[in-house]
């Protein structure tokens, strides 16, 4: 499968819940472009715009088991729910592998190794400050610790106004 592939099927996946889908179009719209700018090369790239397409992907699961969307278990239920979801796209084991960890590990701020975990947290970060109306301080002190890309800087400050 490819990326507009992956896309139509989670978005079928979504069953029309249209909070789902905006996050899901934003999250990828963003960590693509922060990709691209940041001249990733094809194979990260993929990885990423993946991984930002299906990264919530245990939200329905998680918001009907526990009444919200707790990262910490969009993150345990996420890594093989995504694992399932991959099995039939034609992705290599270790691409589906990579994936499940970024989906499993997408609110987890320690240890972020790789571009695209970098990547995707910066994406991540900015639809939910956006979404959310997040205070201007509080995005700025995030954005000094957890920020590596110039892009993601640039871009989250002109989307947040900062």
């Amino acid at each position: 499968m490819n990326i507009a592939q992956i896309m139509e099927k989670m978005l079928a996946f979504s069953k029309g819940d249209l909070g789902d889908i905006e996050h899901l179009v934003k999250v990828w719209t963003y960590a693509k472009t922060i990709g691209e700018l940041e001249g990733l090369d094809a194979a990260t790239q993929f990885i990423l715009e993946v991984t930002a397409i299906t990264h919530d992907i245990a939200c329905p699961q998680v918001r009907a088991r526990f009444g919200s969307s707790i990262f910490k278990y969009q993150e345990e239920e996420g890594a093989p729910l995504v694992t399932e979801f991959l099995a039939s796209s034609g992705m290599s084991e270790e691409q589906i592998c990579r994936v499940a960890y970024l989906v499993g590990h997408h609110h987890t701020l320690d240890c972020i190794e790789g571009m695209d975990y970098q990547i995707l947290i910066e994406a991540d970060y900015i639809t939910n400050a956006a979404e959310n109306g997040w205070e201007k301080e509080t995005v700025k002190r995030f954005m000094e610790q957890y920020f590596k890309t110039a892009a993601g800087k640039r871009i989250a400050a002109e989307v947040l106004g900062l």
